[in-house]
């Protein structure tokens, strides 16, 4: 199979879509690699870097006689009439934006897989280049929002006094969000970030910035306003606007998938803040978080507030995000490419692949229609249950059976200790009650536990596992075959739980390779 990669033609790009060190990868799956003469000069990668890597270099024409077709940037109509029937084009295409450019696509046969369809499933993560270039936009955005912003960004005591660090304030906790916050924070700003979804509070925490809420009179009326869009917009913008006057930086991640990005900060909102103040709008390409943005402009208001609406700062880190880019398309051609016939095979099965295709046998398949998982065993659709009409009654029903299960269970175990503590010595009881609180204890300790850490748990339990391996090793030399049945059974099962838990890490780490 023979893969091309074209030199980018938009304005201000600098990435090429492969680099060098993945060519060698490639290679040894059994591909052939066409790269344009140039096409990485604004990358930093030389056309000798990508000969040493075992690629070929050719010119425009010779690119586009390629199999596979891999680039960053939609194509556009002049490059779609290079494009040879049955090629397969793998790149950005944002189709809800460019519906003609994937009509064009349909009509030459063309099979297109769209990296920005990425499904957010965990087994995509290693391919989902979205994430790989909104984290760098978010580092970005940080960097070119403190050379514009007339005051240091960290604190500092000095001897002719104190100066307080900057404020910097995060809308949206998304992949650039996050990233915007570690940036800020490590730079030494105090960060406040701010986000619909509750759940990313402990993740804003955890990086040691500040999650603004809602107040508390906003906070008891949450399950009205939530499903209605134009209120629940003004109970954003008035949270956002009792801080603004403290502000140095906002940064503006909101947006919504196929959608306007909503207006979280008005005219009159920027007219309140501090002179200098700089706001970088990220999501001005859908739209824009601030009325003032214009897209690719950096204006500053009368009260001398500096509004950044720049596009594809990904291109202004090129080597980095090259490299990104490059490990998610490799990473996504292994689960395209057949080693044994050495052939891409499109298979519709797959859910990643289904939410990607976009164009396919002449056919145009966007919008894609969702994914259907079908049970293995009998190939039967998997359909949800059936809502519960009268809910509360049901779920009062549980609720009492689980109760009364429960309270069997624990007076069934006391009674069995009350009895064999007839049969044995009085020090075997004492090491019983330890072990039965051990328990105890053990059980609400790891379920408990984050499912974000259950990784590091996994590593915990494998050192607990070892302890009772030897503790099990050091009581098969008894003499009473009880103990030595116990000890083999403790060994065994803690051994499962070593090697499984060892095996499992293996594979989640090896999905970020």
């Amino acid at each position: 199979m023979l893969i091309g990669v074209p030199k980018e033609t938009l304005l201000q790009e600098t990435r090429i879509a492969i680099v060098p060190n993945t060519i060698k990868k490639l290679v040894q799956l059994g591909f052939s690699v066409y790269v344009e003469t140039g096409a990485g000069e604004k990358s930093y990668f030389s056309d000798k870097n990508f000969v040493d890597c075992g690629a070929i270099i050719v010119n425009n024409n010779k690119i586009w006689e390629s199999n596979i077709i891999i680039k960053i940037n939609p194509p556009t109509k002049t490059e779609i009439s290079f494009l040879q029937s049955n090629t397969i084009l793998i790149s950005f295409i944002w189709p809800n934006k460019n519906n003609e450019i994937v009509s064009l696509l349909a009509s030459r046969n063309i099979t297109t897989l769209a990296m920005d369809l990425v499904p957010r499933i965990s087994k995509a993560q290693s391919l989902d280049a979205l994430s790989s270039m909104s984290n760098l936009a978010g580092y970005r955005s940080i960097i070119e929002s403190i050379y514009l912003l007339p005051k240091p960004l960290n604190g500092q005591i000095t001897a002719a006094g104190k100066i307080d660090p900057a404020k910097v304030l995060v809308i949206g906790a998304g992949v650039a969000g996050l990233s915007a916050i570690a940036t800020a924070k490590s730079l030494g700003a105090e960060v406040i970030a701010f986000d619909t979804r509750k759940e990313v509070k402990e993740q804003i925490s955890s990086m040691g910035a500040t999650f603004l809420e809602y107040s508390e009179k906003y906070k008891q009326y949450d399950h009205i306003f939530k499903n209605n869009k134009n209120i629940h917009e003004s109970i954003e913008k008035k949270t956002i606007c009792h801080i603004l006057k403290n502000i140095d930086i906002i940064i503006t991640t909101a947006s919504i998938p196929n959608k306007k990005a909503p207006i979280l900060i008005d005219k009159n909102m920027v007219a309140q803040m501090n002179p200098g103040s700089v706001i970088f709008d990220l999501s001005i390409e859908n739209g824009g978080n601030c009325e003032l943005s214009k897209i690719n402009e950096t204006i500053v208001t009368n009260n001398h507030v500096t509004i950044i609406g720049n596009t594809n700062l990904p291109s202004k880190l090129p080597i980095q995000s090259s490299k990104l880019y490059s490990n998610n398309i490799t990473n996504f051609l292994k689960i395209l490419y057949n080693k044994h016939d050495q052939k891409i095979h499109i298979n519709l099965k797959d859910e990643i692949i289904h939410c990607m295709l976009i164009t396919y046998k002449k056919k145009k398949l966007w919008p894609i229609k969702p994914f259907i998982q079908k049970n293995k065993i009998n190939n039967i659709p998997y359909i949800a249950p059936a809502n519960v009409k009268n809910k509360s009654v049901y779920t009062q029903k549980n609720i009492k059976t689980n109760n009364i299960f429960t309270f069997s269970i624990y007076a069934l175990i006391c009674i069995l200790i009350c009895y064999v503590s007839f049969f044995i010595p009085p020090i075997t009881i004492l090491h019983i009650n330890i072990f039965v609180l051990s328990c105890i204890i053990g059980y609400y300790v790891i379920w408990n536990v984050n499912h974000k850490l259950h990784t590091p748990l996994m590593s915990v339990t494998n050192a607990i596992s070892g302890i009772i391996i030897i503790g099990a090793i050091l009581q098969m030399n008894s003499n009473i075959l009880i103990i030595n049945v116990l000890s083999f059974i403790g060994i065994l099962v803690s051994s499962i739980n070593i090697f499984g838990g060892l095996t499992i890490t293996r594979r989640m780490l090896k999905m970020f390779s």
